[in-house]
């Protein structure tokens, strides 16, 4: 059997996705990356789990469920494009999202969760974002001014809801939500 992974995310509002996936189509001749998201697999994550015994779902849902309690909607505002990796052979292109302390308040307490029910996260600062395309492989150097040059997509979105997703790296989209958590 094969072992598929999972994290928790918050879901990015259907038009705003629409947008992004508009913005990406206008670049994508121009900057040749291996391969770019679909739209329907935007999201900004924010804790992966990586392999979950079966055992272990019913667990990360009931503690899901409590920490969306403590969390009241909010929402987010789309900020600048980045990337992560070799300033000119980037390995992810993202959009960014303006900073908001309700974002990190609930990031913390999800990530606090998961380690307490046994989980082995990833230890570096969290940066939000939408992960849009991977790994350069143009025969120039990638440049961000030259991105930077082209319109962006300005968007507000509210957050209402956290989402447990599964990954089907053999699909397109390849995430599949597996739960859902909603925020009071």
């Amino acid at each position: 059997m094969k072992k598929t992974h999972y994290f928790i995310a918050i879901p990015i509002a259907s038009e705003v996705k629409k947008q992004i996936s508009q913005w990406r189509d206008g670049i994508v001749s121009h900057f040749p990356f291996r391969s770019w998201v679909h739209e329907e697999d935007y999201h900004i994550t924010l804790a992966f789990l990586g392999y979950v015994p079966p055992a272990k779902l019913d667990a990360i849902c009931k503690t899901m469920t409590q920490v969306a309690k403590h969390h009241a909607p909010f929402s987010l505002s789309l900020s600048e494009i980045h990337t992560f990796g070799n300033r000119t052979a980037p390995r992810i292109l993202w959009q960014g999202v303006e900073k908001e302390e309700k974002l990190f308040a609930l990031q913390r307490d999800v990530y606090t969760a998961c380690i307490d029910i046994g989980f082995s996260l990833d230890k570096r600062p969290f940066t939000p974002h939408i992960t849009i395309a991977r790994k350069w492989q143009g025969n120039e150097e990638f440049r961000l001014d030259a991105l930077k040059q082209k319109s962006r997509v300005t968007a507000t979105f509210s957050v209402h809801e956290m989402v447990l997703y599964q990954t089907h790296l053999e699909r397109t989209p390849k995430y599949e939500a597996r739960a859902l958590f909603p925020l009071f």
